[in-house]
């Protein structure tokens, strides 16, 4: 187990670097931060010159590959950090110098337990990217398929579970500091990066959720997910399919390609709610590096390593906000809120509906390009102090992946409107999902599950209470109180009987007296 000074001694390297890029004057300045944090912010910048505007995202980029992965997670959290911060970081590139290909190619043979050359009949020694936590090189297989080999760098698992300890013990003092610390839960934060993270670290969950994610697309005009291959894939390494195409950050390729790019936005937008909304299992790192165009129009996803899932009760309860707030109907999403439990039950849901309002009715019926996120995220920040509104995990991932698909749509189509795009999606899911024949079949399905249980319930039962043998059961005996338990009762409750007799003879004399008064 790491010692607290490790931790201690780690935080202060980290807050060294954090300092010389700026990074440390929100966090002394904002005055929800605990005083014990102001206080070791203030000696990890001693001695440091601040530049004038803070560069969160080169001081991850510094710090190292967990880091970057935290400020990644981070910059979905302006609650947290800061609205400057989180704005900041979303421009965080998870881009590192590669590793040698010699350490590659040794890391594979000893993934595989077998000489690459089995494997591949080819591999481009120059990686096309080299990220926090693995590098991809091109290769050809031995049967001569194009594919995409990405590589683990090696120790990084290590590595990770060094920096996480730390992060945990880091989270866990600041939540126990109670007030504003507690509601903004960073414990939670920090368990969802860890779990987020281990799977980036297993290369075979990432393979699975490609699969899965590509069952879920299946049918969907125009978007493309790769396929594994599973014969080249294990926890450390993953071959998948190559993708030739432009990258979608590339407008100007786009358009000399002949691509339509206000009908890309769309299709983009589409595809997330179709993922988020109606499969419940989404891709959360679609940025623009992640995303290719092909010839005909085909939207291409690649890099599987973080994934959201939404359950189904969570699902309606989005599809009904976002419903509620294209449509004006803020009572209804107030509603939502308390029924979902994200606003504790002693506030209004009239007042919430009105603060809801506040910040909705500037965004309806505007292009994005007319709209201040920032204001807008002031707002709505705002109102998850006023309401006592805790953090919700599970929706990080979704906030995040928004944020980028907004900022990827926005890109190709400046006058995309959001709202106007996603609307007729999310009534028709609501119809078909919520609608009486929907809820109805959802009954039926509810109650022949339940029925169907049944047997299983009482075989457990029976396990746990066993018929007996032929024997009839006894009759329940009765309790008699053996002497030695009277002895040994006797000798421990004088004192008891003694002080229970003086108040019996008080009572009975008081009544005497009582009496003879009367």
């Amino acid at each position: 187990m790491t010692q607290p000074a490790t931790h201690i001694f780690r935080l202060l390297k980290w807050g060294r670097t954090l300092a010389r890029h700026g990074a440390l004057r929100g966090i002394e300045r904002d005055p929800n931060t605990p005083g014990p944090v102001k206080r070791l912010a203030r000696i990890a910048r001693f001695g440091t010159f601040q530049p004038a505007q803070p560069d969160y995202a080169g001081a991850f980029q510094e710090i190292g590959p967990a880091a970057i992965k935290l400020g990644q997670s981070l910059a979905t959290r302006p609650d947290l950090v800061g609205e400057d911060a989180a704005r900041n970081l979303l421009s965080l590139q998870d881009s590192l110098p590669p590793v040698a290909y010699p350490e590659i190619e040794r890391a594979i043979e000893a993934s595989f337990g077998q000489p690459v050359d089995t494997l591949f009949a080819e591999i481009d020694s120059v990686p096309v990217g080299a990220a926090s936590i693995a590098q991809v090189h091109r290769a050809v297989t031995t049967d001569g398929r194009q594919v995409a080999i990405k590589v683990l760098r090696p120790g990084i698992r290590e590595r990770f579970a060094r920096d996480i300890a730390t992060y945990e013990w880091a989270a866990a003092h600041l939540e126990a500091l109670g007030g504003e610390a507690a509601r903004l839960r960073p414990r939670l934060t920090i368990a969802n990066f860890k779990r987020w993270t281990n799977r980036e670290l297993d290369l075979r969950r990432e393979a699975a959720s490609a699969s899965e994610l590509a069952d879920a697309m299946r049918g969907v005009e125009r978007y493309c997910i790769p396929s594994i291959d599973w014969d080249r894939t294990n926890g450390r390494v993953m071959t998948i399919e190559w993708i030739d195409g432009i990258k979608i950050s590339d407008r100007e390729a786009l358009v000399a390609a002949g691509h339509d790019l206000p009908e890309l936005a769309r299709r983009l937008v589409l595809a997330f709610l179709r993922q988020a909304i109606s499969a419940g299992f989404f891709h959360a790192d679609m940025h623009q590096g992640n995303l290719f165009v092909q010839a005909d129009g085909t939207i291409v996803a690649i890099d599987f390593g973080i994934m959201g899932r939404i359950d189904r009760q969570a699902r309606q309860w989005l599809a009904e906000i976002l419903y509620g707030l294209t449509t004006g109907n803020y009572r209804r999403v107030a509603e939502i809120h308390f029924e979902a439990q994200y606003v504790p039950s002693y506030h209004s849901v009239d007042e919430f509906a009105t603060a809801l309002r506040a910040v909705g009715e500037p965004m309806r019926g505007k292009p994005v390009s007319e709209l201040s996120v920032g204001q807008m995220l002031d707002g709505l920040f705002a109102i998850t102090r006023d309401f006592d509104m805790q953090t919700q995990p599970h929706l990080l991932l979704l906030q995040k992946t928004m944020v980028m698909v907004e900022g990827i749509a926005t890109q190709l189509d400046p006058e995309i409107n959001m709202w106007d795009v996603s609307a007729p999606y999310v009534r028709s899911w609501i119809r078909d999902e919520l609608g009486p024949e929907a809820a109805l079949a959802g009954r039926l399905r509810e109650d022949t599950e339940t029925l169907l249980r049944i047997p299983a319930l009482i075989r457990r039962l029976e396990e746990k209470f066993p018929p007996r043998g032929g024997a009839p059961e006894p009759p329940p005996l009765p309790k008699i109180e053996l002497m030695w338990q009277r002895r040994n009762r006797k000798r421990r409750d004088w004192p008891g009987y003694l002080l229970a007799g003086l108040i019996g003879g008080g009572a009975v004399a008081a009544a005497t007296l009582l009496d003879w008064i009367g």
